[in-house]
């Protein structure tokens, strides 16, 4: 009557694993990641990854956040470089630039700074001090 899932099944899903960094929590320092990130907390450092950044109502970056697609509800002070589309949600707060293919901000978001949109916006390549950086070498 009920599957179990095998053993490749659950490897498989958990080869994506996403991030969770809860409210009340804080972080010093960049994360690196290949699978989402979620951010109810505080991170003092740079996000890059090559997939999905939610940052929720409660959540606060200081640093940049480099990724394919973000959702973003809490504050950002720091250069945004969405790859694909960038959602600014609820009372969001970002100060500084903002690099995008596509973007959606609804009417109590508050943005100070400069926006690029489109394919041509997003910068592919980071600079090998940027790399460096964010992997901490």
């Amino acid at each position: 009557m009920f599957k179990s899932k095998s053993h490749t099944e659950t490897t498989q899903q958990n080869l994506t694993g996403n991030t969770l960094i809860g409210n009340g929590t804080t972080i010093n320092g960049d994360i690196v990641s290949s699978g989402d990130v979620r951010i109810d907390g505080k991170l003092v450092g740079n996000i890059l990854g090559s997939a999905k950044v939610v940052l929720g109502n409660t959540g606060v970056v200081l640093g940049d956040i480099t990724c394919q697609q973000a959702d973003i509800q809490g504050k950002v002070s720091g250069k945004l470089m969405i790859k694909d589309m960038l959602n600014l949600r609820g009372e969001a707060v970002i100060e500084g630039d903002i690099h995008a293919g596509k973007l959606q901000i609804e009417p109590l978001v508050t943005f100070n700074g400069h926006c690029h949109m489109g394919q041509d916006a997003y910068v592919v390549e980071m600079s090998a001090e940027d790399k460096r950086h964010a992997i901490g070498h």
